[in-house]
């Protein structure tokens, strides 16, 4: 069984100096703040944030991807990135472990699935079931 320790992860999200907005680590901490899985989340200085969260609801990964989405720009230094990409590693393999991943993914699909089957499109064949045998 797993404890907390292993579910709960507490990273730091830094931001580039060089972007106009100076406040990008507290308009981060808004906007993160009531994401799910976000149990805790802190203003470190201008440029950092700390953020706990749960890796069975998000991952760091996912949380740096809707940043950078939305306009923020994060410190691309090459330490950064080597750590975004071992987090990014560990957290998909654990995840994949809690099977979490593959539970995610099947509800991704059953949502694209649904979204695709009550959209208006020309890709349904009007014809009765019993003439689509035949050309």
């Amino acid at each position: 069984m797993n404890s907390d320790n292993d579910i709960v992860k507490t990273r730091e999200i830094r931001f580039c100096h060089l972007h106009p907005d100076t406040n990008q680590a507290r308009n981060a901490l808004l906007l993160l703040s009531y994401a799910d899985g976000i149990i805790d989340i802190q203003f470190i200085d201008e440029l950092c944030i700390s953020i706990s969260y749960d890796i069975r609801v998000i991952t760091l990964e996912a949380l740096e991807g809707v940043l950078v989405r939305l306009g923020y720009h994060l410190d691309n230094s090459l330490i950064y990135k080597m750590k975004r990409a071992l987090y990014a590693y560990t957290e998909n393999t654990q995840r994949a472990n809690l099977d979490n991943l593959e539970l995610h993914s099947n509800n991704t699909t059953k949502i694209f699935i649904k979204r695709y089957a009550n959209h208006q499109h020309n890709c349904r064949d009007k014809r009765p079931e019993h003439w689509r045998k035949y050309l």
